[in-house]
């Protein structure tokens, strides 16, 4: 069988995401400076210097997304709470220096997307643009966004912006959907079966849910959860999703004491603190395979 031109960059990025023992730094219950859990943090590179997150974090049994900066990837300073009965958050920074966010919302679980101006308006928790799709998919349930692609043509009101999601395939397990929002006010999606059967090929019986894509060399990746039995925790792996050939594969995750769960995972092509190119990854470690000390939200990156 001759190898896909895509398999030995999908290699080398596996090498980079799945040892945690070899990161240049990484934080087990990762929190922000207020002590908040960063849940499903997705980080990127801020235009203004250092690095910004969005996450999750249930106050009195509801979760609310929020914002924080850093300037190492590693401790997070929280600046300010953006959704309320909100969660699974995904941030973009446009060329123009607006951010496009989008997130799972409550009630009537749905995909919602916010639209921020500029630094400041983000920081002040200013939304200029809202969007709050109806589902399409499922009657239950529709979430955990990950923007693919986010295009001005030339602004938000001309846009393009392509997004993952899962949906609640009759009620009873999460399969993928991506959706795309036309000029921040119409929104079609559809089911992504051959996502799904690359992941159920490995005898995933659970849910398919939260996922991230990035660019690496040539080639588009994304990291996937999947879970191989219906409601153990315990049982939620990351599989690696090459878009060029439509084929997974489970990652062996090595944490520092053996933690054997994985769930929401993200990942981001960025330059680290030593301004070398690095794959900055955050996923959560569900309590039922967590070793003591490593549950809740790891964050790591590693250079190359």
């Amino acid at each position: 069988m001759v190898a896909a031109p895509s398999d030995a960059q999908r290699g080398e990025l596996r090498v980079l995401v799945e040892n945690v023992t070899q990161a240049n730094a990484r934080r087990y219950g990762a929190t922000d400076s207020a002590g908040r859990s960063m849940d499903t943090a997705k980080l990127i590179k801020d235009p203004a210097g250092g690095y910004l997150a969005v996450y999750h974090t249930y106050i009195n049994g509801s979760p609310r997304v929020s914002v924080a900066a850093s300037s190492d990837l590693i401790n997070w300073t929280f600046l300010r709470e953006l959704g309320t009965n909100a969660s699974q958050p995904d941030i973009r920074a446009m060329p123009n220096g607006s951010y496009v966010l989008a997130w799972e919302q409550e009630p009537n679980n749905h995909i919602a997307f916010r639209y921020y101006a500029n630094r400041g308006d983000l920081l002040n928790g200013v939304a200029s643009r809202s969007f709050d799709t109806s589902r399409t998919l499922s009657s239950c349930a529709e979430g955990t966004p990950n923007l693919y692609s986010v295009q001005f043509l030339p602004d938000v009101d001309h846009s393009t912006i392509d997004v993952g999601g899962h949906y609640y395939w009759n009620c009873d397990r999460d399969r993928q959907q991506l959706g795309r929002l036309t000029n921040f006010n119409s929104w079609s999606t559809s089911a992504q079966n051959n996502v799904d059967n690359s992941l159920l090929y490995w005898g995933v019986g659970g849910n398919i849910g939260d996922r991230d894509a990035l660019h690496y060399k040539q080639n588009v990746y994304g990291l996937i959860e999947g879970q191989y039995t219906k409601n153990d925790f315990g049982s939620w792996r990351v599989f690696i999703f090459d878009h060029q050939t439509g084929n997974a594969e489970p990652l062996n995750m090595r944490t520092d004491k053996g933690s054997t769960a994985f769930a929401n995972p993200s990942f981001t092509a960025l330059t680290a603190p030593n301004g070398q190119r690095a794959i900055a990854v955050s996923i959560f470690l569900p309590s039922e395979g967590a070793k003591p000390g490593e549950a809740g939200q790891l964050i790591y990156y590693r250079t190359y």
